[in-house]
């Protein structure tokens, strides 16, 4: 069931964690709307932390990027994957302790601010740790997977299995992880999300004692909410469409949802749920074995709630998704 707030998100949670793509821009394209509404949330007092999967850029480079696209941002400001992996390092080993960096810049920088020494893969060390990096070339993967098979301890930054390009979805970071996995029989510490150790370093670095977690994806963004035990909201900008979050299992469900950056700054109302019918803002959405119906009008928002809560009521009382196929989100 759909959380409900009488006050703007905003006013209700002290720190907004962003994943970045597919919620603040796409590529190299700030997402529609997104600088205005993160403007309005700055303005009125409240705390931002830009928080990334991806392992390969530092922080300076992520804010620069930002502030290109119209988001005013710091090194600060943002919280990478790598940045999480060097504390699980750091915590276990202490500083001073060299690790194998199998990644791009962003890793060994990460690990360098936390007093680790970043080696080669051919160096002494005490622990791996890899990230995407569009450079690491085929060797030193198969050299890294010899020392994790024979007992070295291995951290990775995330499991994302898939990664934007300008040229498409691309394998990601995760499809390294699954081979590595599938040689060494060995599951390594995962610091990005949904594990729990990157919105815990947001919360850490950036402050905040109530936060929620902003995302576009069911996998990552708001299954890592239900891990760490807070809040999230789902925007409609990036990868998760009308099936997917039909057919989401209850640890993939957010607790609101809005079709952009704007529901920060807005109540989300409740979903009247009767008799299989979800109602909320002038829509009604009911489920049948022939699929979902929707009637009424009103906000593209309540439309995407009223849909969400009928499939789900749907999918928990007969284990089988509901047929979306006919809907279209209205514009």
């Amino acid at each position: 069931m759909l959380g409900a707030s009488e006050k703007p998100l905003c006013e209700v949670y002290d720190l907004l964690m962003l994943d970045l793509d597919g919620v603040v821009y796409v590529g190299g394209h700030a997402v529609p709307g997104a600088p205005r509404h993160l403007e309005d949330v700055r303005r009125r007092g409240h705390r931002l932390a830009f928080i990334t999967n991806n392992a390969s850029r530092p922080p300076k480079a992520v804010a620069e990027h930002l502030t290109e696209l119209g988001v005013p941002a710091d090194a600060r400001d943002v919280v990478t994957s790598a940045q999480a992996a060097a504390r699980l390092l750091h915590d276990r080993l202490g500083a001073g302790v060299p690790v194998v960096a199998l990644g791009a810049e962003g890793l060994v920088e990460a690990l360098a601010a936390e007093g680790l020494v970043p080696v080669g893969v051919e160096d002494d060390a005490e622990a791996l740790v890899t990230g995407y990096g569009p450079d690491v070339v085929w060797r030193d993967v198969m050299r890294a997977a010899v020392r994790v098979r024979d007992g070295l301890w291995w951290v990775a930054s995330n499991s994302d299995m898939t990664i934007p390009t300008v040229y498409g979805t691309a394998p990601g970071h995760g499809v390294m992880v699954e081979m590595l996995r599938r040689f060494t029989d060995v599951e390594p510490d995962i610091a990005g999300k949904p594990a729990r150790p990157l919105l815990d370093e947001t919360v850490r670095r950036v402050g905040g004692t109530r936060p929620l977690m902003v995302g576009d994806r069911l996998d990552t963004d708001i299954a890592g909410g239900h891990t760490a035990g807070i809040d999230s909201l789902l925007v409609l900008t990036g990868i998760t469409g009308l099936e997917e979050l039909a057919t989401a299992t209850e640890e993939l469900r957010p607790t609101y949802i809005s079709a952009d950056l704007g529901g920060l700054l807005v109540p989300q109302p409740a979903v009247d749920v009767r008799d299989g019918r979800c109602a909320v803002g002038g829509w009604e959405a009911v489920a049948r074995a022939d699929g979902i119906t929707v009637t009424g009008q009103g906000a593209v928002d309540d439309w995407w709630r009223a849909v969400a809560s009928a499939a789900w009521g749907w999918l928990d009382t007969t284990g089988s998704p509901a047929d979306v196929s006919r809907l279209s989100v209205p514009r």
